[in-house]
C-alpha cells in the first residue's frame, strides 16, 4: 500500500483551518499502514505556507507554484499529475465547496472510489471504513471500501488540527499545465451580503437563533459580540427573516464553524445547526427551555432569559 497525500487548502492568501485537520487524518491513517504522509499546497504564499504545514507527522511538502486563485481547470491537471506520479494509496480532499468540485472530478478522471463528508476513517487491514452522517446527521452510516486506491473527503471540524511542528522534506512539483484547457480566469473578487466576514475563521462566535424574537433586538447580542471581540453568527431561521445576510448562517445549509468558544443564545439545537457547530471547542448556550436539544452538546448551559442574561454579559465584560 502506497502512501498517503492529502491536498491543503487555502483562500485569499491564509491556510484554512481544515488544512490542519487534514494533516491529522492523514496522519492516523498514514500510521495504521505504516506509510507516509504528503501534504501538497498549491500556490499562494508557498513559503509561509511550507512553514505552516510543517507539523504533525508530515513526511513530504510537495510545493506547486500553480493555482494562487482556486480554478477548477488548475486544481484537477496538477492534483490529478500529482496523483499519477505518486501514486498514493489514499488521497485527502476537504469537503468544501473547493474541494467538492475537484475531488470528485479528480476520482473520477483516476477511477478511484470516492466517499465524501467523511467524519472518521481508518483501516482494517486493506479495508477503509469511513463513517458519514445523512439525512441532517440525523443518520451516520459506515461505508467501507475494498480497493487499492481510494479519494476521501472529510468534513471539516471532525479532527484536531496537527500542532506540534517537523521537519519535513520539501519538494517542489513543476506542474504541466494545459493552458488551453483552462476555461476560467479569476480577474478580481467582488465583496457581497456582509463585506468579507467569514465566520468559518473566527475564533469566538456569538450566535443568535429565534429565541432573540424581533429584528430590533439583535442590536442587543451585537453589543455582546462586540464587548467579547467576537464575530455574530446566526441560526438559518434569522437568516431567512432577512435579519442577518446569508455568509452569517452557521448550520448544514450555512457554515461549519470551529471557533474556540461559540456562545448559543436563543438557539434550540435543530440537528441541522448542531451539525454545523458541533467541532466548537467550547459551547456556551443560553435558553430559557431546559430541555432545548442545544444543552446536550453544551459544556455551560444557562438556563434563563436571554433577555436578562446578555445585559448581564453585557456589562461583566464591557
Amino acid at each position: 500500500m502506497s502512501d498517503v497525500l492529502a491536498i491543503a487548502e487555502h483562500r485569499r492568501g491564509a491556510l484554512r483551518d481544515v488544512s490542519y485537520e487534514l494533516l491529522s487524518a492523514g496522519a492516523e491513517l498514514a500510521e495504521e499502514t505504516g506509510r507516509e504522509l504528503h501534504v501538497a499546497v498549491l500556490g499562494g504564499r508557498i513559503e509561509e505556507f511550507t512553514r505552516s504545514l510543517s507539523k504533525g507527522d508530515v513526511d513530504v511538502i510537495h510545493t506547486v507554484t500553480d493555482g494562487e486563485e482556486f480554478n477548477h481547470d488548475v486544481y484537477t491537471q496538477v492534483v490529478g499529475q500529482l496523483v499519477e506520479e505518486l501514486d498514493p494509496s489514499v488521497l485527502l480532499v476537504p469537503n468544501s465547496v473547493n474541494g467538492q468540485d475537484y475531488g470528485p472530478a479528480i476520482a473520477n478522471r483516476l477511477d478511484r472510489p470516492l466517499v465524501s463528508d467523511v467524519t472518521d476513517a481508518s483501516f482494517d487491514g486493506e479495508t477503509l471504513s469511513a463513517t458519514r452522517q445523512m439525512y441532517g446527521s440525523k443518520v451516520e452510516t459506515t461505508v467501507e471500501v475494498e480497493a487499492d486506491r481510494v479519494a476521501v473527503m472529510i468534513r471539516g471540524g471532525e479532527w484536531p488540527g496537527a500542532n506540534d511542528s517537523s521537519d519535513p522534506e520539501i519538494r517542489e512539483f513543476d506542474a504541466d499545465i494545459d493552458e488551453s484547457a483552462v476555461r476560467s480566469t479569476v480577474k478580481g473578487f467582488e465583496e457581497v451580503g456582509g463585506g468579507d466576514v467569514d465566520i468559518s475563521e473566527a475564533e469566538v462566535l456569538v450566535s443568535v437563533g429565534r429565541g432573540i424574537e424581533e429584528e430590533e433586538n439583535i442590536a442587543l447580542v451585537e453589543e455582546l459580540a462586540d464587548a467579547l471581540g467576537a464575530t455574530l453568527s446566526a441560526s438559518r431561521p434569522i437568516v431567512d427573516s432577512g435579519w442577518l445576510e446569508k455568509n452569517r448562517q452557521v448550520g448544514q445549509s450555512g457554515k461549519t464553524v470551529t471557533p474556540e468558544i461559540y456562545i448559543a443564545i436563543g438557539i434550540s439545537g435543530a440537528v441541522q445547526h448542531v451539525a454545523g457547530m458541533k467541532g466548537s471547542e467550547t459551547i456556551v448556550a443560553i435558553n430559557t427551555d431546559p430541555n432545548a436539544p442545544i444543552f446536550d452538546i453544551a459544556d455551560y448551559g444557562i438556563v434563563d432569559d436571554l433577555f436578562d442574561v446578555v445585559p448581564a454579559l453585557i456589562e461583566e465584560f464591557e
